[in-house]
């Protein structure tokens, strides 16, 4: 008797060489772009190719919420490695460039802070404060270092065109740029929508504590909305994908073999922020709670 299972993953964290980890155990990789999921059919199409499955792991990842607005096509974005090579490139060997990054989330404020090394760097947030969903714990620390570096910030506004010389904001005012950089928001990868049920405001999938989301279908990192605890749901980040994609694929293959399936545990919840040459913060709990902060923030997330 044999099963096939399926696991389209964009992969979190890098390129790993599938080849010599996946080839020692008889596991088929296919490069391909997926196109469509059929669940009634049990069948992913890949590059056009059906690939039929008994279990599927749904590990798509998430994608840059792109805006509506003039000029868009000009902007960079480090949403991926190709995007972010194009903005090293376009950068390179410039001194005394002018940045500007929208979004002071966890991606805006680790993009800046690299950024402000080489040049003049504006970061641009539409809430009224920095690093909104990070919450009071992390903010004045991250504060300091945005101040030790230079960066400035305009709040309560955002772009609201991309011009060849910069970027116009919302409030009226112009910033010349040689760069914009995009950074604000996430959804879920558009494949969710090929399954049936439940999703949260990021086109999550809601899965059940085994991780599945239909019948023959388990999901896992950014597509996948589990219960962290009693009172929290995981984020979109490396610290819950990881175990979430372990869970998934333990369940798949023992839902097949017919033995019990594992509940997801993820490990106490921490951030940890990357602030260039500022060092780091690391923060414990929902809370946010700072653990450590300057060089010693920034040891722990590398």
């Amino acid at each position: 008797m044999s099963w096939s299972w399926a696991a389209v993953s964009p992969g979190c964290g890098g390129r790993p060489r599938l080849k010599r980890i996946l080839e020692p155990v008889g596991v088929e990789h296919v490069r391909a772009a997926v196109q469509d999921i059929d669940v009634d059919g049990r069948v992913v199409i890949a590059d056009g190719r059906p690939v039929e499955y008994d279990r599927l792991v749904l590990a798509a990842g998430s994608r840059l919420v792109r805006p509506d607005i003039p000029g868009a096509e000009r902007l960079f974005d480090v949403d991926t490695l190709e995007g972010a090579q194009r903005l090293r490139g376009h950068l390179r060997g410039r001194d005394g460039y002018t940045a500007v990054v929208v979004g002071a989330g966890f991606a805006g404020l680790e993009i800046a802070t690299e950024l402000a090394g080489r040049g003049r760097v504006v970061l641009v947030e539409k809430a009224g404060e920095i690093a909104p969903d990070l919450g009071l714990g992390p903010r004045p620390v991250i504060e300091v270092a945005l101040d030790r570096l230079g960066i400035e910030r305009r709040l309560g506004t955002s772009v609201a065109e991309v011009t060849e010389g910069g970027a116009l904001l919302a409030d009226g005012s112009s910033i010349p740029a040689d760069a914009v950089v995009w950074t604000a928001g996430l959804e879920a990868s558009p494949l969710t929508s090929r399954i049936p049920g439940d999703r949260d405001r990021l086109g999550r999938l809601k899965v059940d504590t085994r991780l599945r989301a239909h019948p023959h279908v388990f999901a896992a990192g950014d597509v996948a909305a589990a219960r962290a605890d009693d009172g929290h749901w995981t984020v979109q980040s490396c610290q819950h994908a990881t175990p979430m994609g372990k869970t998934a694929g333990h369940n798949a293959a023992a839902d097949l073999l017919g033995v019990a399936l594992i509940d997801f545990a993820p490990a106490p919840y921490v951030t940890d922020v990357d602030l260039g040459a500022a060092g780091g913060v690391y923060t414990r709990g929902w809370d946010r709670l700072v653990a450590l902060s300057g060089a010693g923030g920034a040891v722990t997330g590398r």
